[in-house]
């Protein structure tokens, strides 16, 4: 009866542990839409806390997980776009906490093993008018300053 008992509390901390049971990296789809079409082609670097990552969409990769959020960029040419994408504890986090308490979820946040993203995002693209180096389609008018000159005060107060 005693073995039986052992063996069952053992399995059911295994269980609620992520880092044993879960994995600590994660597929992620991007796909990149500009005025509710799929554009195909475009840069995206995916950063968290564990690393980087690079893809060219549409496309899947495989990062690290991470309590932090993700950061989407994306761009091509005249497009960008960008997302953050929150990291969210899984259901082993909660069985961790329950069943084996503090330290299986140290290590789960640790490894990020108890938590994931979604499994797909889609990244909005939108046109940006003003590329660096590109010429402006209207000379721009010289500044004026709302400020007097130090002589023009200096001359008023005298």
């Amino acid at each position: 009866m005693m073995i039986k008992l052992a063996t069952l509390a053992a399995l059911l901390a295994l269980t609620g542990c992520a880092s044993i049971s879960g994995e600590k990296m994660q597929p992620l789809s991007v796909i990149t839409v500009h005025d509710n079409k799929e554009v195909a082609g475009i840069g995206c670097t995916l950063t968290n806390d564990a690393g980087s990552w690079f893809l060219t969409s549409p496309a899947s990769v495989t990062v690290h997980k991470s309590t932090g959020d993700l950061a989407i960029d994306c761009k091509k040419d005249r497009y960008a776009g960008n997302a953050n994408v929150v990291s969210k504890s899984n259901g082993a986090v909660w069985g961790n906490i329950l069943v084996g308490g503090g330290i299986g979820y140290i290590i789960d946040r640790n490894t990020g093993a108890g938590f994931d993203y979604p499994a797909s995002v889609t990244i909005v693209m939108r046109q940006i008018e003003n590329v660096i180096g590109a010429p402006s389609a209207a000379p721009a008018s010289p500044a004026v300053s709302a400020i007097p000159a130090v002589a023009d005060v200096a001359a008023k107060a005298n």
